[in-house]
């Protein structure tokens, strides 16, 4: 368990300076530059990303049972996920998604580890997609008092939104029908 908690330190760590120390981020960056700041920025998300992954699969080996979710949240979670694809792409192909959304990686983020919070109740999963969601409330709440960063992605098109929702469902059924299996050894039917 401790692997899970020093890689969900490390991860969110670094994913939450912009959130809680964006000047101290902008002066660092002015100071080493970018490049410097995205290789450093880049080792640390991946250290703990690799303490998430491992310390994940550990705990999962000693189960705590926190709550035991009822079968059919199984289902509700399922639902839940069907737009998480869809919206990840729409970041990259700009439309009516995007737009309505706002901030559509967000969306998918927080509606990701609210599924897996429904269907999984022991103590690793709670850690782990709680830390997720709250990551998430806290990004999108401060992405209120700092400027909009642009994200690299493809002209806005009148067809985006179509090969986000056609690409993000057939990615959706990949992945619950082997994909989710081959990455975590875990059938999510």
């Amino acid at each position: 368990m401790l692997v899970l908690l020093l890689g969900i330190a490390a991860f969110f760590g670094v994913h939450s300076v912009r959130i809680v120390a964006a000047g101290w981020r902008q002066r660092t960056i002015d100071k080493i530059g970018l490049g410097a700041w995205k290789g450093g920025y880049s080792v640390l998300a991946l250290v703990g990303l690799t303490l998430l992954v491992f310390g994940y699969g550990a705990a999962r080996t000693t189960p705590v049972i926190v709550y035991a979710p009822p079968f059919w949240l199984r289902h509700v979670a399922l639902l839940m996920l069907v737009p998480v694809f869809p919206l990840i792409l729409s970041v990259y192909l700009p439309g009516r998604i995007k737009r309505m959304a706002k901030h559509p990686m967000l969306v998918a983020v927080k509606l990701w580890a609210m599924a897996h919070l429904l269907a999984n109740g022991m103590l690793a999963d709670v850690l782990l997609f709680g830390a997720f969601l709250v990551w998430a409330v806290l990004d999108r709440i401060s992405m209120k008092r700092r400027p909009p960063s642009t994200v690299p992605s493809a002209p806005p098109g009148r067809f985006n939104d179509v090969i986000a929702v056609v690409a993000g469902l057939a990615l959706y059924v990949a992945f619950i029908m082997k994909l989710h299996r081959v990455i975590t050894g875990i059938d999510p039917l």
